[in-house]
């Protein structure tokens, strides 16, 4: 190698560094993307056409949106200015959800929805009183829902709490003896421990929804096949939703 040939050949080699950095740099953010997770799809509006109309398909949306929240492909539909806008004149939602005020269970989350899609009741422990019976009822005969469904959950603090009076017989404080109180008749007492909170947050469930079929004007748009009432339960550990009514 000769003195004249150094100068160029380190050229050559400053440009071939370069390019190989900028690759080096380019495959790294890919990479990145990739073990970040894939992006969810921008929200879009839905379509009239494709709005669930009978419990059936409305059944089929919400296991649809379960599965996509479950991988984290959510769409966040029905959040555009378009749809913002329609709502102004009013709404049309799909189904009626009475679920736990527990923070980790948003319906409207763990279904993937949007703006217009759910009408939700929330109390502790899915407890029904009159307000929550009239809102239900609201919707359904008013609104015209399809589908009711009960949603309690996995590790269920009410429950909890009053499987927990019930074993002390001490009193609870404030009002919340009273959601005890509504949950208490369906303990399992036969079984221990946490099996016995479990076993009674799916027999708590059981109960609302039966109370829900039996409650004369929805028993009668359930006869005359308009409405369905069902009884779910959402799993913390694998964020499935499944029917248990």
């Amino acid at each position: 190698m000769n003195s004249e040939d150094t100068p160029l050949r380190s050229i050559r080699r400053a440009l071939a560094r370069r390019s190989l950095l900028r690759g080096g740099f380019a495959g790294a953010a890919a990479l990145g993307g990739a073990a970040l997770g894939a992006a969810p799809a921008s929200a879009t509006p839905r379509r009239t056409a494709t709005r669930p109309t009978t419990a059936a398909a409305a059944l089929r949306e919400l296991a649809a949106g379960n599965q996509r929240w479950r991988a984290y492909r959510e769409r966040h539909p029905d959040e555009t200015p378009a749809v913002r806008q329609s709502l102004v004149s009013g709404q049309h939602p799909f189904a009626v959800v009475l679920g736990c005020i527990d923070s980790r269970v948003p319906p409207e989350l763990v279904f993937d929805q949007g703006l217009g899609d759910l009408m939700t009741v929330r109390t502790a422990g899915e407890v029904l009183d009159e307000a929550v019976l009239g809102s239900v009822a609201y919707g359904v005969l008013e609104l015209g829902i399809p589908l009711v469904v009960v949603l309690g959950h996995q590790s269920c603090g009410a429950v909890k709490a009053a499987v927990q009076a019930d074993l002390s017989g001490e009193e609870l404080p404030a009002h919340i003896q009273y959601l005890a109180d509504q949950i208490s008749p369906f303990i399992d007492r036969t079984k221990e421990g946490d099996a016995r909170v479990d076993s009674t947050i799916d027999a708590n469930i059981r109960a609302v929804h039966s109370r829900l079929a039996a409650e004369p004007d929805l028993a009668a748009k359930i006869s005359a096949g308009e409405l369905a009432v069902v009884g779910a339960r959402y799993e913390l550990n694998t964020q499935l939703v499944h029917r248990i009514a």
